[in-house]
């Protein structure tokens, strides 16, 4: 079966250089939206999940769905305390800390609006045990003090927190002495304290949750067994720290690709049919040249895909285009609610392979529907009539 070399595909695009460019725009505006969304839904799940140690976990209420709605009492952590499946530092101290988390109320540098901002209170092994998170500006707080660290992604969107301000909640005054990066993660997002000072000034009487190091990698199952066998520890729940941050993620992250998904739906309909119209106006332009194709002796089959390979080209490009677009949305950083927590979170888009793949893949979908009907009418043209045409 002859086929019709890619050259005539090549050059018959260029001969139509404008139409090809506008399908090509088309396609890249819907890839970039769509890459976009993915990329936000993947740097949402990134900076979550890398906010947690695999070496870590945490403790809380059981059935709690976070650290917000969570309550453990001092009798449950001193019970993690002596627990000897938790890690001990070389003074013989358990690598845990007690943890209460709250949301306060901040002004934002752009909108001017307040905007829920997460705190939490610590305890002096907190560091210890998230070695991301480091400080920056300052230094860090002293415990028995009304002293904060601020995340790096607060600082940045939120009104009065720099270094040396005074921090207005729980009835109290709070200086702020150092400004913390944590890597991206979710920690950029919070303001640290100390826990007894912060739950005296909210009058609570209980910890959130409890966070600690496992003495070894592989004992999560047998601690988790043994503690479960013990009365005074039937109402908490044990999880890898990143396992609860995977959950924590997962709410937000669906939201974000079920309405991208929706939206770039309906705006691929649209650049689907620019295509379909571009490729059917091809062909009604070249019907002479399909009847000479026909005469030479190309098939009905070579024809078809020839047309539909011109089709996926521009659907390649403009999908390599949207994607290339997309990845220069990287640079930039978000801040919105996560539900789970009710409080802002700061993240940036994510670019990865998966990503890049799943456009590419719209794109050439783009491609083939649009142009398999106008395919379809330039195989089945009559040779006869085809030539005759003026």
């Amino acid at each position: 079966m002859m086929r019709i070399p890619f050259s005539y595909i090549w050059r018959s695009l260029w001969a139509r250089r404008l139409t090809t460019a506008l399908t090509v725009g088309g396609v890249a505006l819907v890839v970039f939206v769509f890459a976009g969304v993915l990329m936000l839904a993947r740097g949402l799940e990134a900076a979550l999940v890398e906010t947690g140690s695999p070496h870590n976990v945490i403790v809380l209420r059981r059935s709690a769905t976070s650290e917000l709605s969570s309550q453990l009492d001092r009798a449950t952590a001193d019970v993690l305390e002596t627990e000897s499946g938790v890690a001990r530092g070389a003074e013989g101290r358990a690598l845990l800390s007690r943890e209460v988390v709250l949301v306060i109320d901040l002004y934002k540098k752009k909108s001017n609006a307040l905007g829920n901002v997460s705190i939490r209170g610590v305890s002096s092994r907190a560091l210890g045990l998230r070695p991301g998170v480091h400080i920056v500006q300052g230094r860090p707080f002293q415990f028995g003090t009304h002293e904060v660290v601020v995340g790096k992604g607060i600082a940045t969107q939120f009104k009065g927190v720099t270094l040396g301000a005074e921090l207005a909640f729980g009835g109290d005054r709070w200086t702020v002495v150092g400004i913390a990066a944590a890597g991206g993660t979710a920690f950029d997002s919070e303001i640290w304290g100390d826990v007894d000072q912060f739950m005296q000034a909210f009058g609570r009487p209980v910890y959130s949750s409890v966070t600690f190091r496992l003495a070894q990698p592989s004992g999560f199952d047998q601690l988790k067994t043994r503690l479960q066998a013990d009365p005074r520890m039937q109402y908490v729940e044990l999880k890898h720290e990143r396992d609860y941050y995977l959950e924590q993620s997962k709410t937000l992250a669906t939201f974000i690709r079920t309405l991208g998904i929706v939206v770039t739906t309906i705006f691929s309909f649209g650049a689907m049919i620019g295509a379909m119209i571009t490729m059917y106006a091809a062909v009604a332009n070249r019907t002479i040249e399909v009847g000479t194709l026909r005469a030479l002796g190309f098939r009905r089959r070579s024809v078809l895909g020839a047309f539909l390979v011109e089709s996926v080209l521009l659907a390649l490009v403009g999908g390599a285009l949207g994607v290339a677009l997309a990845a220069l949305l990287s640079f930039e950083r978000i801040s919105v609610v996560n539900f789970q927590s009710f409080s802002e979170i700061g993240f940036g888009f994510a670019l990865s392979p998966g990503v890049v793949m799943r456009a590419v893949i719209f794109a050439v979908v783009m491609g083939v529907v649009g142009g398999f009907l106008p395919a379809v009418r330039a195989a089945r043209l009559n040779i006869v009539n085809a030539l005759r045409a003026s």
